[in-house]
């Protein structure tokens, strides 16, 4: 595929890209800011919370939900700007607590990679459901590192990527939003997948940090295309309608450390548009 457009740069740890309502959101870990950024990379700053991780997702009402991992809890950004707490996750786990996919319920899926990273020996993690009301149950674990998350466009299945698994491993999504049937959606052999999206196609996108680039691969593991960046591709999002671009959110990783901040936001056509949560 062709070269990518370069939309942002200076991004200290970019996480959690989202498209939400005509716009990227992402989330700078680095600089605990939540930020818009329109299709000529004009971007604002929307929120700033002191944690890391920080990622986010949209209530169906369109309020944003984010993961405070410093401090054990979801919050909610309310119309008025203020974050108020949705949710305490620490009584499920007091480790890290990672991604987020809201279902159209506003059922907030979040997992927790399970043990201190990086540096801390491994443990499996797990996922909880959040539901509208704050209520918080565990209903996987024994996964390896579980990072990116995804529910299908027709609301039926949520796919979530073992990172230490080299997979992405699907769930059926029942009736009161539990996880059953676990399977393994794709493999990806040389490959740990962080940050994923589906398409309307049924593909997923997944960033890969080591291997510098996203692919999209199909159930069973065909890999359809491949984008390659300069730097660790550590999550994307695509946008909908027509002309639909692969978001990617990039920054080195793994060699010297650098006094400017090397996260980018880059863009590449793509085959077709986002679909599904998030």
């Amino acid at each position: 595929m062709s070269a990518p457009e370069v939309l942002m740069e200076g991004i200290v740890f970019g996480e959690s890209p989202r498209w939400h309502n005509e716009q990227l959101w992402i989330a700078d870990w680095g600089a605990h800011q939540v930020i818009t950024l329109d299709a000529d990379g004009r971007h604002e700053a929307v929120v700033t919370v002191p944690s890391f991780p920080m990622c986010i997702d949209f209530l169906p009402d369109g309020r944003m939900l984010v993961v405070d991992s410093a401090q054990r809890r979801l919050l909610r950004h309310e119309p008025d700007g203020s974050l108020v707490q949705h949710a305490d996750l620490s009584k499920v786990s007091e480790k890290p607590w990672n991604d987020i996919v809201v279902d159209d319920r506003g059922n907030a899926y979040v997992n927790t990679i399970g043990f201190d990273f990086p540096g801390g020996e491994f443990a499996p993690g797990s996922i909880v459901i959040v539901t509208p009301e704050g209520n918080v149950t565990q209903i996987a674990d024994g996964l390896a590192f579980p990072n990116g998350m995804a529910i299908s466009p027709d609301g039926a299945t949520l796919i979530v990527a073992e990172s230490y698994a080299n997979r992405l491993t699907a769930y059926d999504i029942g009736s009161r939003g539990g996880l059953d049937n676990r399977r393994v959606w794709a493999e990806t052999p040389d490959d740990h997948p962080d940050g994923i999206c589906m398409d309307a196609e049924g593909a997923v996108w997944y960033a890969d940090v080591g291997n510098q680039h996203c692919v999209r691969v199909r159930g069973g593991g065909e890999v359809l295309a491949t984008v390659d960046l300069d730097r660790g591709a550590f999550a994307c999002a695509l946008s909908r309608g027509d002309d639909p671009r692969l978001f990617v959110v990039g920054q080195i990783w793994g060699g010297p450390e650098s006094r400017q901040p090397s996260g980018q936001v880059v863009a590449f056509p793509a085959p077709a548009p986002g679909a599904g949560k998030p």
